[in-house]
Parts: C-alpha cells; sequence; structure tokens
C-alpha cells in the first residue's frame, strides 16, 4: 500500500500518541496491539508497517512521552515558572486524575523497570534530560550535588503521585500530595507556604 507525501509519518505519530495514553492508562501488560490500533482508528495489520514490535512501540512511546514532558518543562521555564511552581504543577489534583497525558514515570515506572535493557537505557536518557532541566533549577546547577538532589526531587515528586493515585479517599490523596510539594521544596531549599 502506498501512502501519500507524510501520511506515513502522520500515521506513526498517532499511533505512538495513542500508543501513550493507552500504556499510561492502562499500563503496558494491559494495552494490546489490537485494542491500540483501534483505539487510533487502524487496523491490526497497519501496526507492522510501522513498527517489528510492540517492545519497538513501548521503547519509542515512552521515548515520546519523556520528550512531551521535557519539551512542557521548557515551556514553562520560558513563560517563567520557577520550581515551586513546577513542583506545585507536578503534584497536583489534575495530574493526580489524568495519567494517561501525565508524567509516564509516574504511569509506569515499575513496568518500565521489567522492560528490556534497550528500553531502559531510552528511558534512562530522556530521564537524565528531564531532570538536567530540573538541576538547572537549583544553587550551583552544573554541579554533582545539583544534579543528585534534582533526581531525588524527581523521585520523590514521582513516589508522591503513585502514593495519592493509590488510595481511594480523595482528600487523603489531597493530602499525599500537600506533603510532596512541601517535601520537594525542602529537598529544593525553597521556602514554602
Amino acid at each position: 500500500m502506498r501512502y501519500e507525501k507524510g501520511q506515513k509519518a502522520t500515521t506513526r505519530r498517532q499511533i505512538l500518541e495513542t500508543a501513550s495514553r493507552c500504556f499510561r492508562r492502562d499500563g503496558v501488560s494491559a494495552a494490546g496491539i489490537a485494542g491500540i490500533m483501534s483505539e487510533a482508528g487502524l487496523t491490526n495489520g497497519a501496526f507492522y508497517t510501522h513498527f517489528e514490535s510492540k517492545e519497538e512501540l513501548v521503547r519509542d512511546a515512552l521515548v515520546d512521552a519523556l520528550g512531551g514532558q521535557q519539551l512542557r518543562l521548557e515551556e514553562d521555564l520560558r513563560a517563567g515558572l520557577n520550581l515551586e511552581a513546577i513542583i506545585r504543577g507536578y503534584l497536583s489534583p489534575d495530574h493526580l486524575k489524568a495519567p494517561q497525558i501525565g508524567c509516564p514515570s509516574a504511569a509506569l515506572l515499575p513496568e518500565i523497570a521489567r522492560q528490556p535493557q534497550p528500553t531502559r537505557e531510552a528511558y534512562e536518557q530522556g530521564l537524565s534530560r528531564y531532570v538536567s532541566l530540573l538541576a538547572g533549577q537549583l544553587e550551583n546547577p552544573d554541579s554533582a550535588a545539583a544534579h543528585r538532589r534534582a533526581t531525588a526531587i524527581f523521585a520523590l515528586m514521582v513516589g508522591t503521585l503513585e502514593f495519592a493515585r493509590a488510595v481511594a479517599d480523595t482528600a487523603s490523596a489531597e493530602k499525599i500530595l500537600a506533603g510532596g510539594v512541601e517535601a520537594a521544596l525542602l529537598l529544593a531549599d525553597t521556602q514554602f507556604a
């Protein structure tokens, strides 16, 4: 089947975006190729024109989601948001309620750990770029200490969001988020209200 110019890239992007949403919403194991392709409005056969395996799709969707997260952080920083605003935005009720469009780490971390090495390496590279942006908001941003603190801040934010999503009570979840904000700001050495 011949594609119009640009159509193959558009279809691939559509599959990636749909897979990324499905993986973050349902988990990697629960999201099958048939369901992803159906949600994308495509046939199963179209999948193999773009990807050799589900493993490749998982890796590419994860890289794409991390890239989108990094782009949003860069845009927030250009718009003048400081680290406190970034932490509060990440640990917000809106992010809590929308795993399918939120941070891939908070939605998939246990499953990422079980992926083949190439996927974990791709995740690590994408995560490193994001953490470097966070480190850039700390004192002495190019230091190893800033990078360690930024890594700890991100880990705390991810864990807090996972924890808050696991509880059934909305009020409890919001308290967990508030505690996570306070702890992350302490790690960032930022005053909080």
